[in-house]
């Protein structure tokens, strides 16, 4: 896709969100994506030459391998949503083949999905595209229905099956947010003792995060808390949901929060507010890849490229796009796909 496209595709937001500078954290304290990201940054950590060779095929793979940053499809929906609900619009996506040549078709840098779909395909794939494990979920076959996230199988199974990385969710803010951050070190600390790069969803749980018609938590200030805790455990790269607001320690009335975090570090810009994200995941030696939501049918291709121009000139790694590009017909996926990509790999779209 030309720069010209992407522009269109912004429309009135284009000017806005393409020519945007910054004054809240300087874009010289980030640790931006680079072809040399690995070395420049992960070589220093504790990170073994194992996960370094990992983290480094997942930066090579792909349409933007060699850039620094990522284009993941996750498909965990199955059990997230129910598989019914999920594929229901693309009924292919039941054979987790599909899910997998999707991905690869696409041009991403990995596929992320469930022990059972890569275990299916593991030996004609895993040497052909990386694969990241999604070790824990929340399935909704309980009634009534709780959210917790629960282990679905070993991370010494995930390295059996092939996997470069493994991937995990934890509800911070829910009631079993401590189980799960204990759950998740433990299997990222195991992860990496096996040469594995690590992968959390970093994601906000509380019916108390909602007050009024404002929904918290896709709020900077908690989302980029809930990164903190993430980075904090070693996670490598984390996935976030893009802010839309914030505020919301000081509306929900609970934490600790800094007048500054609100008036200096960040500000309503959207870049901004992403931005504080990545101030949290360790000012980006963690890489941030956002969320690219829910599919809403005729508005999804710019409201991806939106959340990649957002992402990127935020100091972000990356965008991980699962129900906008398999809900559509696999040729329509790819393109869409392919579109997330070509915002990183154009050069008129820099750091703001």
């Amino acid at each position: 896709m030309a720069y010209d496209n992407i522009v269109s595709l912004l429309g009135a937001e284009a000017e806005g969100l393409l020519q945007y500078e910054s004054t809240t954290i300087p874009q010289s304290q980030l640790h931006d994506p680079g072809p040399d990201f690995v070395d420049r940054v992960f070589a220093l950590s504790n990170r073994s030459p194992q996960v370094l060779r990992n983290l480094q095929q997942l930066f090579s793979h792909g349409r933007l391998g060699g850039t620094g940053y990522l284009s993941i499809l996750p498909v965990d929906q199955g059990i997230e949503h129910t598989a019914g609900a999920s594929f229901a619009l693309n009924p292919i996506y039941f054979d987790p083949e599909n899910i997998i040549k999707l991905a690869m078709e696409g041009g991403c840098n990995a596929v992320a999905t469930t022990f059972g779909n890569l275990a299916m395909m593991s030996r004609k794939y895993a040497h052909k595209i990386p694969f990241v494990v999604k070790v824990n979920h929340n399935e909704l076959m309980t009634y009534p229905n709780k959210y917790d996230q629960v282990m679905f199988g070993s991370v010494d199974e995930a390295w059996n099956l092939g996997a470069a990385a493994v991937g995990a969710t934890i509800y911070f803010g829910s009631e079993e947010s401590n189980r799960q951050l204990m759950e998740v070190a433990e299997a990222f600390e195991r992860a990496h003792q096996l040469g594995m790069a690590t992968i959390l969803w970093c994601y906000t749980r509380n019916n108390a995060f909602k007050k009024g018609d404002t929904d918290y938590h896709v709020a900077a200030d908690l989302t980029g808390q809930a990164n903190h805790l993430g980075v904090t455990i070693q996670a490598d790269i984390i996935k976030q949901k893009l802010p839309t607001t914030n505020g919301g320690f000081k509306a929900i009335g609970f934490g600790k929060t800094n007048q500054k975090m609100y008036t200096e570090l960040s500000s309503s810009n959207p870049i901004d507010l992403c931005r504080y994200q990545v101030a949290n995941c360790y000012m980006g030696r963690a890489g941030l890849i956002n969320s690219g939501g829910e599919s809403k049918g005729a508005s999804d291709l710019a409201d991806a490229v939106r959340t990649a121009v957002i992402n990127k000139r935020a100091g972000g790694m990356g965008l991980i796009s699962g129900r906008k590009a398999f809900q559509k017909e696999m040729k329509q996926g790819v393109a869409l796909l392919h579109a997330i990509q070509d915002v990183y790999l154009a050069n008129e779209i820099t750091l703001a």
